[in-house]
């Protein structure tokens, strides 16, 4: 009903930059908070950036500077991009899309949370 797909990720070397971008579709209405996580091998996953409905955004303290969180409305589209790569964000990123209101296929309306399947993205030389 609504589907959840994220691309953009890679191999890069150290000071690299890649965007990852996470689009939402179905009969979509509106969509509060998109984010991005992450979660490298034997650790938790862990919030990266979030953006409000409004815009507002949040990091954590060591992606600060060097990575932007931003969303395309008009798209359903949440991106990150990501500069001065470094081997400390090798992880598998994920989006999480928050209260996602949208019509199902009886033609009722739902609010839901939804995950994307993960990209890998990889900083190594």
């Amino acid at each position: 009903q609504v589907q959840v797909v994220e691309s953009g990720g890679g191999l890069v070397q150290p000071g690299g930059s890649l965007t990852l971008s996470c689009a939402a579709s179905g009969v979509i209405f509106s969509i509060n908070g998109m984010g991005w996580y992450r979660q490298a091998p034997g650790t938790e996953r862990e919030l990266v950036a979030v953006i409000t409905s409004g815009g507002s955004t949040k990091y954590e303290n060591s992606v600060k500077g060097r990575f932007t969180i931003s969303r395309d409305n008009t798209k359903n589209t949440v991106y990150l991009q990501m500069n001065s790569l470094e081997p400390e964000d090798t992880a598998v990123y994920y989006c999480r899309l928050d209260q996602v209101y949208y019509r199902g296929y009886e033609g009722r309306t739902h609010f839901g949370d939804y995950w994307g399947q993960g990209t890998q993205v990889t900083v190594s030389s």
